[in-house]
Order: structure tokens, then C-alpha cells, then sequence
């Protein structure tokens, strides 16, 4: 199956998507698209460090990593690749907490990054803040 896009500011209301279309909100940082298997549920990827990555190749687009709906009835799981749908095996219940637990590690060890960034970021700030109060004296 090959995905369509279309490039919004905001993303429609489910019952307004249409089947095969990718909406890509750069504005908001948000891609979504109603479920690949067909079954009609908003599948939303927002777009982050700690989520998913979207690609442009040119004319085509990536989501990374894959589209996992566990919590859908379906529970369907594909990537997203140059605007092809590549279909995966589905997890079992054990395989998904699994992945969650991991996601969960990576999201945290992320925002513990971040944390940790801004206080080098403050830290230099007020040394240079001190040293230029210094120099005016």
C-alpha cells in the first residue's frame, strides 16, 4: 500500500481523513493518518526526539520507528517507509510491555539529557554574566 500526503497546519478530525493519506502538521510537530488495516481509528505520531522521526526523500516520507496500534482492536504494526506501508508481525502482550518498558527507559535517559544541558547552559550563562559584571567594574 502506498500512503498519499498532504502538508496542513492542523490535522482534520478523523471522520474528515481520508483512507491512505498521511496529514503532516510541521506547524505542530504531529503526523496522523487513519489506521493502515482499515479499521478506521486515528493513528497520531507526534513528532520529537523521544517519538517519532519523520523523513522527507523528495517526494516520498518516513515515520521512524514503526506504528505499533497495541491499544486498536486491530492491533496492527507496520513502518512506514518512503510512503510504502510495510507490514509487520503483530506483538504479543509480553513483547509490548517489553518495548514500552524500553521506550519509557529512552524517553526518561532523553529528558535527563535535556536536564542536564540546560543546567551546563545556565551554568556557563552566569559565569559569563559574572565575568562581564567583573570587567565593568
Amino acid at each position: 500500500m502506498t500512503l498519499r500526503h498532504k502538508l496542513l497546519d492542523t490535522i482534520p478530525v478523523v471522520r474528515e481523513m481520508e483512507d491512505g493519506v498521511l496529514y503532516i502538521s510541521l506547524k505542530y510537530a504531529i503526523v496522523s493518518h487513519r489506521c493502515c488495516c482499515g479499521c478506521g481509528q486515528e493513528v497520531v505520531t507526534p513528532i520529537s526526539p523521544s517519538d517519532w522521526r519523520l523523513t522527507f526523500h523528495g517526494k516520498t516520507f518516513s515515520l521512524f520507528p514503526s506504528i505499533g496500534n497495541w491499544s486498536f482492536p486491530c492491533r496492527s504494526h507496520y513502518f512506514i517507509r518512503e510512503s510504502m506501508v510495510l507490514w509487520e508481525p503483530n506483538f504479543s502482550k509480553n513483547d509490548f510491555l517489553s518495548w514500552q518498558f524500553q521506550d519509557e527507559l529512552a524517553k526518561s535517559g532523553l529528558e535527563r539529557q535535556r536536564v542536564h544541558d540546560n543546567k551546563k547552559k545556565c551554568l556557563l550563562f552566569d559565569v559569563l554574566r559574572r565575568l562581564l559584571s567583573y570587567r565593568h567594574k
